[in-house]
């Protein structure tokens, strides 16, 4: 169990860093709804993918997962960038990131869930308990970073999305270069 525990904390770590990259423009409810779900959903559900999808997809996926989520992450951040150059600063309301944004940005953190699917296999921690663990595991620290970024966003006033889409291509060139 305590494996288990452990995998769901390294796993989750990028899901926390990201989710500060969020956090910075500002947070509500429905942020933290929506990226609690999206972001847990991803997390717990892509070993399962991985379980089903078999060995034959971890060959060839292999080290590219990680360069595939990184890059997602670096266009997303850039994306965030472009769209904060082009738009005025709101004022006090919390931008809510968009849906595809929030999909593209779950997606890319849990590409490497997929090889946990498939070591998942191999342990004998019940699959069930290992999902679970893993999305409830996400599901807190994506919504501790928000708070944690919704933090620093204040303070960072109106350059707020700016730093955010900063953090997300730093979430991004860490996990394509292996150290998240």
């Amino acid at each position: 169990m305590l494996a288990l525990l452990l995998v769901a904390l390294s796993l989750g770590l990028s899901n926390f860093a990201a989710a500060i990259g969020i956090g910075v423009t500002g947070v509500n409810a429905r942020i933290r709804l929506r990226v609690g779900v999206i972001f847990g959903v991803f997390e717990a559900g892509m070993p399962v993918l991985g379980l089903l999808a078999g060995r034959s997809l971890a060959g060839v996926l292999g080290h590219a997962s990680q360069w595939v989520g990184g890059g997602v992450l670096i266009a997303t951040g850039g994306y965030a960038l472009v769209q904060a150059w082009r738009n005025p600063p709101r004022a006090t309301i919390p931008s809510s990131p968009g849906s595809a944004r929030l999909v593209a940005s779950g997606l890319a953190l849990s590409i490497d869930n997929l090889a946990i699917g498939f070591a998942l296999g191999t342990y004998r921690v019940p699959f069930a308990l290992a999902v679970a663990v893993i999305g409830v595991v996400s599901i807190t620290l994506s919504l501790a970073g928000l708070e944690l970024g919704a933090g620093i966003g204040r303070k960072a006033g109106q350059c707020g999305e700016v730093l955010g889409g900063l953090i997300l291509m730093a979430v991004g060139a860490a996990i394509a270069a292996g150290a998240l």
